[in-house]
């Protein structure tokens, strides 16, 4: 089929054609963008916290105003009550959990002398077997033994915090990059004269830290084997399979009856914790989905109405192809290859807008950039919907009879 006719006849009625190019464009460089950052969203809120089935790991936090006793015997007797609740496999205390939204934060050097960090990770500690509790894959070395926990008095402003150390495989490799092993190495938790020294003893797979960051940042994490005497007590429970809601119900009214002065100021199954930490998130995608949806039926009806009219003010022209020989076919073939053409003209434009924008995404928050493949799927897309979008008019306008449409005009 000759293009130049098809391109003389949108020249002469070139308004509408730049309005549906426009409409594509301004679709594919939105769609684009939101089906990556759909697709990101989607992939970082269903990561791996490390944790080995979060359904059956919950939180119980306990608080008093004055602890009845010696706070150290009070802290090992409700950890003796909830490992002997029914159905609880494993109990560690910890001073936060993956994906919590809050918690400690610090910088581990490998050297005193040097003036930046190597690395900001999540500090986790515990006195209890936290890689277990956790069901953390332990990938080389060792893991915390109860010989190796310090026991500090926050009440005296006892400063410790630890001396040995289990870390991530990501902050392995970022405090130690093509090292076979971290295991046996040394590292500061600041740059001081009196800053800890830590001995890493054990590596494992993988703990996210409780911001969860987006990329390697958010598993660079170490745990340490310290016991706090306090009055707060925070612990994570793992259950047998199906157990945790039941577990966590029986082990509140555990706590509360020990005493008086306890009381549970927080209870989240690990679920819970991953859902709250990514509402927003997935808010974000349903929203998204949403508006891509909504542009895509926009474009299309709006093709297909421009389609409409041009078939409605050509129906003389079209019975005089029809009169002169033309076939359903070729009638079809035209306003399909006139959608094309505007189609491409929207999507050349769209391509370097949805370029445009993603620029601008990543340089205000820190968004990847958008890959080739998405941006061609995308072109692929709208052209498919120009196609099927036009093709009810265009098949109208073939069936529509030449003594009619001559008789008509």
């Amino acid at each position: 089929m000759e293009i130049r006719p098809i391109v003389s006849a949108l020249l002469r009625n070139k308004t509408g054609a730049l309005l549906i190019a426009a409409q594509i464009a301004l679709t594919l460089a939105i769609v684009s963008n939101a089906a990556y950052i759909i697709r990101d969203r989607v992939a970082i809120s269903s990561r791996s916290s490390g944790i080995d089935d979060e359904s059956s790991v919950f939180r119980i936090a306990v608080d008093s105003v004055n602890t009845p006793g010696d706070p150290l015997a009070v802290q090992k007797q409700e950890e003796r009550m909830l490992a002997a609740l029914p159905g609880v496999e494993s109990v560690a205390a910890s001073n936060q959990v993956p994906l919590g939204q809050s918690g400690w934060n610090m910088s581990l050097f490998l050297d005193k002398a040097q003036t930046d960090s190597s690395a900001s990770m999540a500090f986790y500690f515990t006195p209890g077997p936290l890689v277990k509790t956790l069901g953390l894959k332990l990938i080389d070395g060792r893991d915390l033994t109860e010989t190796d926990v310090d026991v500090i008095n926050v009440r005296e402003n006892e400063h410790r915090l630890g001396h040995v150390a289990v870390i991530t495989q990501a902050l392995a490799k970022k405090l130690f990059p093509g090292e076979a092993s971290a295991v046996g190495k040394h590292v500061f938790l600041g740059n001081s004269a009196d800053s800890p020294e830590y001995e890493i003893v054990g590596v494992v797979e993988r703990l996210q830290s409780p911001w969860s960051q987006n990329g390697e940042r958010g598993e660079w994490s170490l745990i340490t084997a310290i016991r706090p005497i306090q009055g707060y007590a925070d612990y994570l429970v793992r259950t047998e399979p199906g157990q945790a809601e039941r577990v966590m119900r029986d082990a509140e009214a555990a706590l509360t009856r020990a005493g008086s002065e306890r009381l549970v100021v927080e209870k989240h199954t690990m679920t819970e914790v991953r859902d709250r930490r990514y509402r927003a998130d997935k808010a974000m995608v349903w929203m998204l989905v949403t508006v891509t949806v909504l542009l895509l039926l926009v474009t299309a009806s709006g093709i297909v109405g421009m389609a409409t009219l041009w078939v409605n003010q050509r129906r003389k022209q079209i019975g005089v192809r029809r009169a002169l020989g033309a076939r359903r076919a070729d009638i079809l073939r035209y306003f399909v290859t006139e959608n094309v053409l505007i189609s491409s003209l929207g999507i050349a434009a769209g391509t370097l807008l949805a370029l445009s924008l993603n620029q601008l995404l990543v340089s205000q928050f820190e968004l990847p950039r958008l890959p080739l493949s998405h941006l061609l799927v995308g072109m692929g897309v709208l052209w498919i919907l120009g196609i099927v979008a036009v093709y009810g008019p265009a098949r109208r306008a073939a069936s529509v009879a030449p003594a009619t449409a001559t008789r008509s005009a």
